[in-house]
């Protein structure tokens, strides 16, 4: 585990909220040099804390507006490597979570509409040595914008 400080942490909140900010930006909430926050972004990427910078893309305003996860299950004697490529040869999968317990694997979806969504399970459904499928729809959803409580 990382041994962050409080700037390191107003650094993260800071990038999570606009990972475009600039240093100057940044060293101006903070109360920081450019060139001292450029050293902990810099040294943040080091301990592999920020792992890299992204977009956030509204789907729906490009046609794929319906999200779903579905569970999978499999024999129990399925490498988690089988689970992990059953999904990642669908595109529409988003994410792939193996998890303990039943079922054996929980998968983002992303889709156009529900005859879409329906093509995608039933290719799910015959990929590797599937057993069962249960698919929950999604009506809204929320992301924590705050980092993690820190332990200390």
């Amino acid at each position: 585990m990382a041994d962050l400080d409080e700037i390191d942490h107003q650094v993260l909140r800071l990038l999570r909220e606009d990972g475009r900010r600039t240093f100057s930006e940044m060293a101006e909430v903070i109360g920081l040099s450019v060139a001292a926050v450029k050293r902990r972004v810099d040294r943040l990427r080091d301990l592999g804390v920020i792992t890299g910078f992204t977009v956030q893309i509204d789907y729906g305003k490009l046609g794929w507006g319906i999200e779903a996860f579905t569970e999978l299950r499999y024999p129990g004697t399925t490498p988690v490597s089988e689970i992990v490529r059953t999904a990642t040869d669908v595109p529409e999968v988003q994410a792939v979570f193996t998890i303990a317990g039943d079922p054996d694997a929980l998968i983002h979806v992303r889709v156009r509409d529900l005859g879409h969504l329906q093509q995608v399970i039933d290719r799910l459904r015959r990929a590797g040595d599937v057993t069962g499928t249960k698919t929950l729809l999604v009506l809204g959803s929320w992301t924590r914008d705050a980092l993690a409580p820190r332990t200390r």
